[in-house]
């Protein structure tokens, strides 16, 4: 029996049947409709979406508020209960560079953040920009941050106010804080300063979204004059350009999600031709980082698949100059490095746990920054200045708030900056934090992360959220989540699954989860429920999933293999429809999410492996659980069609009773909300189905 009551006629998709045949193989797509032919010019202005289109997304819209309305009563609670465990007043610890400190804060109610520097030392706060000022009267905003020219004289700004990802570049007098006349538009976000602070570089996105330009403009010219500094023809790389600590360089940094090449550029002659450190070749990723007479490279160059670091001279940085400094070790998987003066400093993991390793580059004697509990995150923000002893580095765990501290690496001394406050309360020891590992479907064990209440009873009748992603080697931290705390307090156990498509063991463990191993992500996160529910953590009568974009797809999947596992699923902005967008290469994505998935286009394997799996090809005639499905009108990551064209082959097969929803906020894209509080309400809003679901409203 649905716990779901007295919903009105839920929207019905018109069929408009489309064949497409490849590869001797022919598939029809009755919802192809939903996406709009104008959909590049559609990202930059929603208002000239197809009526049709609009039309339905309108309506399954109002399906979901009917659907949920007996929940904002509970939706503003738990929105009031996530609000009141920030400090509506924070304040970064800001960061010394130069003569002055640079921090972050949010005044009381504010959604944006604002900008600031003091003296280096300390003293009064001079505001440079205010986020809140910016976004006034914009249903959309979203800062890119604020970055200082190396004079401090000026600082280039971005932001997109539609949602797209579509960033315009503004340039700030920071002394008396106008803006000057320059307008950099479609640009990724981010803009570097050549060392002068007369001009920077920046990359442009084409009319398919993807960075394809990298141009230099100098302060007081229009864009239209700005030199091409280089244009990447393989729609299938990223790219990006910035900056050595040093100043000495321009990085270009082009990548797929195997293959790395860097280019640069002396600042000695911004106008040389930017030159090739080691050429682009198929599976050889690196990463560069100045230290001086050297650069530091880390690599999975010889078959260091978990990656090591190595140093070539600054003057001859050729792929044959590359000397082993930090090797490679198995299942130890070195994720970024840094370099000083007098240290080089890397993150890295191992069994699970990230550590940070620091090395004395005169004597070569290596130490690392140790920590006691079971499960934890760290995020190591370095220095802004090369000739440092003092790094700044954050800890938290599940149940341990995040904490700020700075870390002299040579007295080996730990400072702490700045404890995460919850206004209303927060008591770890209320709470269990745990680490187990689920036996997959081949043996090998799946780390998932545990919180939940010490008062939990955990005899199968306790609900759980289990959280998984699992796709482009990203790791899920097991970090401090105010947000889940609201559950973790309604008795459920909050689980996240660390999956194979992940480097969360490794290397390996990312390459277990891609191309022909995709199916081990879902086989993996299935066993993860499975071992919630043998181990009495939970039942399945009590698990809702919940994954976004790649961890959509993962949603997709589950739900079609073992829908009987699930009481419901959440899937946000999930990428579903992965068949059809791998075979479209127009789409922003597509090219370099191929080296990922595999190319259909060419490859009749590929296709025929992705038709295997793809979340909206594989619906079929059974009972699903409840579905929530969440998409953004301009998203150019995954687009809104594709959850609406699940939401309407579910809704037209599923033999089940429960509702399968969706909601398609018409005025953001990939990330949601923009604010901190609107994120918030959207936050409020998930975990409003989860609880109604599980039946603890």
């Amino acid at each position: 029996m649905s716990i779901f009551k007295n919903l009105p006629a839920a929207p019905v998709a018109p069929k408009k049947p489309i064949t497409d045949t490849r590869h001797g193989i022919t598939r029809t797509d009755d919802y192809a409709w939903l996406r709009d032919d104008n959909w590049q010019a559609m990202f930059k202005d929603a208002s000239i979406l197809n009526p049709d289109i609009r039309t339905h997304l309108e309506a399954e819209n109002a399906y979901m508020k009917a659907a949920m309305a007996d929940t904002e009563a509970l939706q503003k609670t738990l929105f009031a209960e996530m609000k009141g465990r920030i400090k509506e007043d924070d304040s970064s610890v800001p960061v010394k560079d130069g003569p002055f400190a640079y921090g972050t804060f949010f005044v009381t109610g504010g959604e944006q953040p604002r900008y600031f520097r003091t003296p280096r030392d300390g003293g009064e706060r001079t505001l440079l920009l205010d986020g809140d000022k910016e976004a006034d009267g914009k249903a959309y905003f979203r800062l890119a941050g604020i970055d200082h020219s190396t004079d401090h004289s000026r600082g280039i700004w971005g932001y997109d106010d539609k949602g797209s990802e579509y960033y315009t570049l503004r340039i700030r007098d920071l002394a008396t804080g106008e803006d000057l006349s320059d307008i950099i538009e479609n640009t990724g976000g981010d803009g570097t300063w050549a060392p002068d602070g007369k001009s920077f570089f920046y990359t442009v996105l084409d009319d398919n979204h993807r960075p394809s330009k990298i141009f230099h403009h100098i302060i007081g010219t229009p864009q239209s004059s700005d030199r091409l500094v280089y244009e990447e023809e393989d729609p299938g790389f990223f790219m990006g350009v910035g900056g050595s600590m040093l100043d000495d360089f321009i990085y270009i940094d082009i990548h797929d999600h195997e293959t790395s090449e860097y280019r640069l550029i002396p600042t000695s002659d911004l106008t040389a031709k930017p030159q090739i450190v080691a050429p682009r070749e198929t599976g050889l990723e690196y990463s560069m980082t100045e230290g001086g007479s050297v650069f530091y490279i880390l690599t999975n160059a010889d078959g260091a698949k978990d990656f090591k670091i190595m140093e070539a001279p600054v003057n001859a940085p050729d792929r044959h100059n590359w000397k082993d400094v930090v090797p490679h070790t198995p299942g130890r998987l070195i994720i970024s490095h840094m370099a000083f003066t007098r240290h080089l400093v890397w993150l890295e993991r191992e069994n699970g746990l990230p550590q940070i390793k620091i090395r004395d580059r005169a004597t070569g004697e290596d130490h690392a920054i140790a920590f006691a509990e079971e499960a934890y995150s760290l995020g190591l923000s370095g220095a802004a200045e090369y000739d440092t002893d003092v790094i700044r580095f954050s800890y938290s765990s599940m149940t341990t708030p995040s904490q700020l501290f700075d870390y002299n690496m040579v007295t080996r001394e730990r400072t702490l900056l700045k404890t995460q406050e919850v206004p209303s309360g927060h008591n770890p020891d209320d709470y269990v934090t745990r680490r187990v590992m689920a036996p997959g479907w081949d043996g090998a064990e799946v780390p998932v992360t545990l919180l939940y209440r010490k008062d939990t009873p955990l005899d199968g009748s306790a609900p759980s959220l289990l959280y998984g992603y699992g796709a482009y080697g990203i790791s899920i931290p097991a970090s401090f989540n105010t947000n889940c705390l609201s559950l973790a307090d309604r008795g459920f156990v909050y689980a996240i699954a660390h999956i194979r498509g992940g480097k969360d063991k490794g290397f390996a463990w990312y390459e277990d989860g891609r191309m022909e191993k995709k199916t081990n992500t879902f086989k993996d996160f299935i066993a993860a429920a499975d071992y919630l529910n043998q181990q009495k953590f939970t039942s399945y009568a009590n698990i809702v999933a919940e994954g976004g974009s790649a961890g959509g797809m993962l949603m997709g999947a589950i739900a079609n293999m073992a829908p009987e596992k699930f009481k419901g699923i959440i899937a946000a902005v999930p990428f579903v429809d992965v068949l059809n967008t791998m075979l479209d290469d127009s789409l922003p994505l597509t090219p370099p999410e191929w080296p990922e998935w595999g190319n259909p286009i060419d490859s009749r394997e590929a296709y025929e492996r992705m038709a295997a799996y793809s979340p909206y090809d594989n619906v079929a005639e059974k009972p699903y659980p409840a579905i929530l499905a969440l998409g953004g009108l301009t998203d150019p990551r995954v687009t809104y069609w594709e959850p609406a064209k699940w939401v309407a082959r579910l809704r037209e097969n599923t033999t089940g009773s429960e509702p399968i929803l969706m909601k398609t906020n018409m005025d953001a894209g990939h990330g949601g909300a923009s604010g901190r509080f609107q994120r918030l309400e959207e936050i409020a809003f998930e975990y409003a189905f989860a609880i109604k679901v599980a039946g603890k409203m």
